[in-house]
């Protein structure tokens, strides 16, 4: 799929109309809003339909997302450092989300398991070969000094598609039954939306870098030493981050009925939407380091509460501390990585995060399948909260404190 050229602009224009957020942001949040909407319709409902529509086992599941995930994050590195080499970002950009809205049809035809898995392929394609020059195009149309609000209104938008696209989906199984392939069908209808919607998104005028000779290498001599340090940090965090989808197994587990999982996982989308923007504000004035710590420390608190807990209703304030955690580390770590990158190598080094942390899902995810079917339910969750312990030590003790930029105190 080929972008339309549009005039560019000049990233300059944040900063001459510093009360605003540049169009470019919002824009892309309208997308993010649209294609979330899409996705969120699907993910809550795709456990129940593994399991007990198609009979997957609860492995397959953790196989299904890993690979998921994986393939998202190898290409986010490939697609950045193709997007610093070709000096453009929105033709990546209108090809993934494109790929995404294909992906939801496929999955409505899935009979067996494994046509789910190639329908999620396709998906995350999509995902892998959009994120990392979406996320360069807002760094590029923000100043340093605005990033963190930038990135945390744009997780916000997002955030707010992961809210109305599950309610959407119980509206519709509350008016024509529980017909999970006519809701992914209908699902893919705000995913081509959102590929309209990027023709309010300009290309920023930027000088075109001389591009590396090898995407790997550029990724990592770009990135420096104290990229590598945080890298250490939130990877050891990661391995223990397996998919969302065995927080809902476990909702379900624990007694919830479907409607009242899907209800929870939205209560967690709610929080993380209200409170993203601020974060982001907030990890401008105050450094970003402290708080993805913090958040990983939330974290490793809900993971244990998921592992010991023994009622239904424990599920709800969980989720919605999983909320809190989500907005103290989703767009703060992308804002974090782009301070830590060169300028003209900001999406090779986005690339770069983004396929080290899909590298450490797929392992996370696997582990947890085999650690539920295997030991107990627990057990994912128990892997999970000592890994986000362990990396939280590792942020404060290991990488050093930046000062957030345009402000004088961290």
């Amino acid at each position: 799929m080929t972008a339309p050229r549009s005039a560019p602009v000049s990233s300059s224009d944040a900063e001459r109309e510093p009360g605003r957020m540049p169009r470019n942001v919002l824009a892309l949040g309208l997308v993010s809003l649209l294609a979330d909407i899409s996705s969120e319709m699907v993910y809550p409902l795709l456990p129940v339909f593994l399991v007990a529509v198609l009979g997957a086992p609860v492995t397959a599941i953790g196989l299904i997302e890993g690979i998921a995930e994986s393939t998202a994050g190898l290409l986010k590195a490939a697609s950045g450092w193709w997007s610093d080499h070709s000096g453009r970002r929105l033709p990546l950009v209108f090809a993934g989300y494109g790929l995404a809205a294909v992906g939801k049809i496929l999955l409505a035809f899935a009979t067996l398991w494994p046509l789910v898995m190639l329908a999620r392929f396709i998906d995350r394609v999509g995902k892998g070969i959009r994120g990392t020059p979406r996320d360069a195009l807002i760094a590029d149309s923000t100043t340093p000094a605005r990033r963190g609000r930038a990135f945390g209104l744009h997780r916000s938008m997002d955030t707010a598609g992961a809210v109305i696209g599950p309610l959407l989906a119980l509206l519709l199984v509350s008016l024509i039954g529980e017909r999970p392939r006519l809701i992914f069908l209908i699902a893919a209808i705000p995913g081509m939306l959102s590929v309209a919607a990027l023709l309010l998104v300009r290309e920023p005028d930027r000088e075109r870098p001389r591009p590396p000779r090898r995407p790997a290498r550029a990724s990592h001599d770009g990135a420096g030493r104290d990229f590598r340090l945080f890298a250490v940090a939130w990877l050891v965090f990661a391995v223990g981050n397996s998919s969302d989808v065995f927080l809902l197994l476990r909702a379900k587990d624990l007694g919830l009925s479907a409607t009242s999982v899907v209800l929870a996982y939205v209560l967690y989308k709610f929080v993380s939407m209200s409170l993203s923007a601020q974060a982001g504000m907030s990890s401008d004035r105050l450094g970003r380091r402290d708080m993805l710590a913090g958040g990983m420390l939330v974290f490793a608190a809900v993971y244990a509460g998921f592992a010991v807990a023994t009622r239904a209703d424990y599920v709800w304030p969980l989720f919605a501390l999983y909320g809190v955690y989500l907005a103290l580390t989703d767009g703060v770590s992308r804002a974090f990585v782009t301070d830590l990158a060169p300028t003209d190598r900001r999406a090779t080094v986005l690339g770069a995060y983004g396929t080290l942390t899909s590298i450490a899902a797929l392992i996370a995810s696997i582990v947890a399948g085999l650690l539920w079917d295997h030991l107990d339910a627990a057990a994912p969750f128990v892997v999970g909260a000592g890994c986000a312990v362990i990396g939280a030590v590792l942020m404060i003790v290991i990488v050093p404190r930046h000062r957030a930029p345009g402000h004088d105190t961290v």
